[in-house]
């Protein structure tokens, strides 16, 4: 089951004609995680080719205009399209007024239930089957969150000759134990899935920044992440600018992925002054060697594997 990163829009407070504002797409089965919502994020939608009737939830980092003013225009075109499924939007203290404000003075018909959810404070804010989503502080110039997207542990494979030695008949007792869970057998003994299942295989992480400062708990919340996604407005001869506008450089994004022993590391929230992306790579690349600056519409493959 492949997971894919789409980056809908790479700018920083102002688009240019090459990067639109922050969104980023992370397509995982028939579900769409948006992380962000820049104004014409819709129309990035539709050039990305991602759809608008899935099942869709929307992580919005802080209340800066350049991240949340696409909800608008992305719901009224939802409408538009007559979507029907229930689309879910978390954000920090803040986001349910803005959400109520558009739905008061904006005139359209909303043709799907809409469901806010305000974060306070750090830890998991959504909780589903196979994976989480948690939410730690960014350390930006008004409240800020960063995200996490962490798979649940998969089981190790199921060793057919282990079971059938154990006597366990094949059916439903062997997906009870490829589930997690103890069986027992008709003899009375219990047999737990350690029993018959390999190792567990590799799950994936996906940590979004938003706009931040460099900070231990990003460090922490980006450990062995097989993609970092990291604030990068400006360069690091700017780092005294970045510091005090709350955001970072590439040597502070390069030290954050370094320390947390991320996989990739992709920057975005790319400042308009820069027309070439390439010395911010060069930056970063002095201190991690696996990194790219995010382009409009770059997609990221996350395959599984299945190794441990």
């Amino acid at each position: 089951m492949n997971m894919q990163v789409i980056f809908l829009g790479t700018a920083g407070s102002i688009p240019t004609t090459q990067r639109a504002l922050p969104a980023i797409a992370i397509k995982r089965k028939n579900e769409l995680i948006l992380l962000d919502c820049g104004e014409g994020i819709q129309r990035q939608m539709i050039k990305a080719k991602v759809g608008f009737h899935k099942k869709t939830k929307i992580f919005i980092t802080h209340m800066h205009g350049d991240h949340v003013l696409g909800l608008p225009g992305l719901i009224q075109t939802m409408s538009l399209l007559d979507r029907e499924k229930e689309l879910e939007i978390y954000g920090p203290v803040g986001i349910k007024a803005f959400i109520e404000a558009v739905k008061q003075t904006v005139q359209f018909t909303l043709t799907f239930p809409i469901v806010v959810k305000e974060i306070s404070e750090e830890g998991v804010v959504c909780k589903e089957r196979e994976y989480s989503i948690h939410a730690v502080h960014a350390n930006h110039v008004i409240p800020a969150l960063a995200y996490a997207l962490i798979e649940m542990p998969r089981p190790g494979r199921f060793n057919k000759e282990k079971a059938e030695k154990l006597g366990i008949p094949e059916g439903p007792l062997w997906s009870k134990l490829q589930h997690g869970e103890n069986i027992k057998l008709s003899n009375g003994k219990i047999v737990k899935p350690n029993d018959v299942l390999g190792k567990p295989r590799h799950s994936r992480k996906v940590v979004y920044t938003g706009d931040t400062r460099p900070t231990r708990t990003l460090v922490k919340l980006a450990e062995n992440a097989d993609l970092l996604i990291h604030d990068t407005t400006l360069d690091d001869e700017l780092k005294e600018r970045a510091k005090e506008d709350g955001h970072s450089t590439p040597s502070d994004a390069a030290k954050t992925a370094k320390k947390a022993k991320a996989k990739k590391l992709i920057l975005t929230h790319i400042s308009a002054r820069y027309k070439t992306p390439e010395p911010l790579l060069a930056q970063a690349k002095k201190l991690f060697k696996n990194v790219e600056v995010a382009e409009d519409f770059m997609r990221i493959d996350l395959p599984l594997k299945n190794s441990a």
